[in-house]
Formats: structure tokens, sequence, C-alpha cells
């Protein structure tokens, strides 16, 4: 019995150490994205604050962060456009953030 609680507490102590940082690690502070309509500068740290849930973008989890990874490179995934224009518009339009081309898209 006594093992096994040495057993638990050591993966205990292992699993919130490794916990600890991955939530130390929140990726940059701004994003910036080149695309034809004019470069978007993404406020990821923002974004984190106000969002809260990484996996309503990370839907995939952390591993490979980039949205284009899959979305414009995996034949299955939507383009990175619609995702981003769906996702971020309809977010945008509940909390009242921009929501026309030029309010993000800058040239």
């Amino acid at each position: 019995m006594r093992k096994m609680l040495t057993l638990f507490v050591a993966v205990a102590l292992v699993s919130g150490f490794a916990f600890a940082a991955i939530a130390q690690d929140k990726g940059p502070a701004e994003i910036k994205m080149p695309v034809n309509m004019g470069d978007v500068t993404f406020s990821h740290g923002k974004h984190q604050e106000m969002v809260g849930d990484c996996a309503i973008c990370h839907h995939t989890g952390l591993d490979d962060p980039s949205c284009k990874s899959c979305h414009g490179s995996k034949p299955d995934a939507p383009k990175a456009k619609k995702v981003f224009h769906k996702l971020c518009k309809d977010c945008h339009k509940k909390e009242a953030g921009p929501t026309k081309c030029k309010e993000c898209h800058i040239k």
C-alpha cells in the first residue's frame, strides 16, 4: 500500500511540473499573418486573456500550433481563410470586435 502511495505521489508531482511548464509557454504575444488583402496582426496574448480556452482555436492540441500546418496543407481540412473568417468574425460579432475587412487587414 505504501509503495502505491509513493508511486501515486511521484506521478502527481511529475504531471504537475509538466503541466506547469506547458502553461508557461503561451506562445507569442502577437502573430503577423501576411495575406493578399493586407497583413493581419493577431493579438494572441489579448485573445488568450479574453477567451481563456486554447482549445477553441487550437482544437488539435498545441503540438503544432500553426493553423496553416493543417489548414492549407491537409486536403481534408478547410482552408485557413475560411476558418479565420468564420471563427473570428462570428466571435467578433458577439463580442463587438472588428468585423469589416480593413479593420483587420492593413495594407
